[in-house]
């Protein structure tokens, strides 16, 4: 035990990839449901601890292929954490489909196993230090969300993958183009091969580079990725797959891959802020932001699905981060990784809420949810938590980051800052306007008792409470060290 307890504290990043991409071909294997649902949450525990070692080891020196720093820290530790407690949630959540007769025994087998593709495709786009390799490791984690979407084999499932399949490739083509130009603009200065493909290289190098050719690349870059962030108007795949995947996969896409896709574009942000002649990114980023936030606060107003109503608010909060990180500066770049991280743990603590009320209910449609506080309880008010917190209201931590978003953007543009706040409030009057009707009233459909850990739910809502209260002074220096580094 304590020789694979060096080997982990030496070698992180060698568990963090490694133990996922061996957990997919052993769960591919497993017959059982119940084994290979610990097997899964067994392995999404053991790249969690690889990556808390992170924090408290000496990071390994960057290599040809691996990057350790502030930046993407933050993300492993986050990317890790969620998947560990997805993995938690789907284990009870699965079996519940098992025993419907809506998944089979295979298609289980098939679940776990594109489960663990999909986070080391995710962990491995992470600690690259390869753009090229950072593009197959999110098309591969896009792929196997793709097929998990589908799962359920249903026509409307089918549609919503092949929708996610056809614009998640359109998006994905458009940021290999931009990588290629990259490349193109990082060879006369690094030369031919691997090496004008390293990011650290890159960055160093980048004042050298033809700003030309970097401006043309961002542009595809910004669009081929932003569709994997699901900016308006690159969006449409998003609220369908979060509809018609099951539930974990739905927690998984808003609080994980949607983030590994913005990691990319603030990669290339940076490389673009090292260049002087350079076209300046963030304008661009903060008009994609500011529509996508306020398109998603309209559309939250028409949606009859829950489902789908929760994956336009995460089309919004996307909005909201990525016109953080296009303000640029020290507070709005702190205030963009911490709302961030909230969002990531609020709503996929609400679709975890959301999968147990579509079991008991046996329905996604708003229309047949209502009276919960009555019904369920802990259910309903843990939902009641979960909106209150991503709509922005205190003591959470959301409503934390999004003051100091509105307030450094106040100081800098205030024109600005008057749409940012009409975009949120405008989000949380639907949101608020909706919870209403799902906690009050007389109950309807059925009334079985929640089956499922309520766990993952009441482990992410404490910590965006916590948060809103209280920062540890550890952590807003690590965030801190991050926002310089965004530059």
């Amino acid at each position: 035990m304590s020789a694979l307890w060096d080997i982990l504290w030496s070698n992180p990043v060698l568990f963090i990839v490694g133990v996922p991409f061996v957990a997919a071909f052993v769960l591919a294997a497993l017959p059982g449901y119940k084994l290979a649902s610990r097997v899964n949450m067994a392995a999404s525990l053991l790249a969690l601890v690889a990556a808390i070692t992170l924090l408290f080891g000496e990071r390994p020196a960057p290599s040809s292929f691996f990057l350790i720093d502030e930046l993407n820290t933050v993300f492993i530790v986050l990317n890790t954490f969620v998947g560990f407690t997805a993995a938690s949630f789907s284990a009870s959540y699965i079996g519940h489909e098992l025993d419907e007769g809506r998944l089979t025994p295979t298609y289980l087998r098939f679940y776990h196993a594109m489960y663990q593709l999909m986070m080391f495709g995710m962990n491995l786009a992470l600690v690259t230090n390869n753009i090229g390799l950072m593009w197959v490791a999110i098309e591969l984690a896009t792929l196997s969300t793709v097929l998990m979407v589908g799962i359920y084999r249903t026509e409307a499932a089918l549609e919503a993958a092949w929708k996610y399949f056809i614009l998640g490739s359109v998006g994905i083509a458009l940021a290999l183009f931009g990588t290629i130009l990259v490349y193109l603009a990082a060879e006369p200065v690094l030369g031919e091969g691997n090496g004008a493909m390293i990011w650290t290289n890159l960055l160093a190098n980048a004042g050298q580079f033809d700003p030309a050719l970097l401006n043309l690349a961002f542009i595809f870059l910004l669009l081929g990725y932003g569709t994997k962030i699901g900016l308006a108007p690159l969006h449409a795949w998003l609220p369908d797959a979060h509809a018609e995947g099951p539930t974990p996969i739905s927690a998984v896409l808003s609080g994980l891959l949607l983030n590994v896709a913005l990691y990319a574009v603030l990669r290339f942000k940076m490389l673009m802020t090292a260049n002087p002649e350079a076209l300046a990114p963030g304008p661009l980023m903060v008009v994609l932001g500011l529509v996508s936030l306020i398109f998603a606060s309209f559309m939250l107003y028409r949606r009859r699905d829950i489902k789908r109503l929760f994956a336009y608010s995460s089309i919004e909060h996307m909005g909201i981060i990525v016109f953080a990180f296009g303000m640029g500066g020290p507070l709005a770049n702190f205030a963009g990784l911490l709302h961030m991280v909230m969002h990531s743990l609020g709503k996929s603590a609400i679709f975890f809420s959301v999968g147990h009320i579509a079991q008991i209910k046996g329905s996604q449609r708003i229309a047949d949810i209502r009276g919960l506080t009555q019904s369920h309880p802990v259910l309903g008010w843990s939902l009641a938590a979960g909106v209150l917190a991503i709509a922005g209201l205190p003591p959470f931590g959301v409503f934390m980051s999004e003051f100091l978003v509105v307030t450094s953007t106040f100081a800098r543009a205030p024109a600005l800052a008057l749409l940012l706040v009409f975009g949120i409030l405008l989000a949380m009057g639907a949101l608020l306007l909706r919870l209403t009707g799902f906690l009050f009233g007389e109950p309807s459909g059925s009334l079985k008792p929640v089956q499922g850990s309520m766990l993952p739910v009441f482990a992410h809502m404490s910590i965006v409470l916590v948060a809103g209260v209280y920062l540890p002074g550890p952590l807003v220096a690590w965030f801190q060290a991050v926002a310089r580094l965004l530059g």
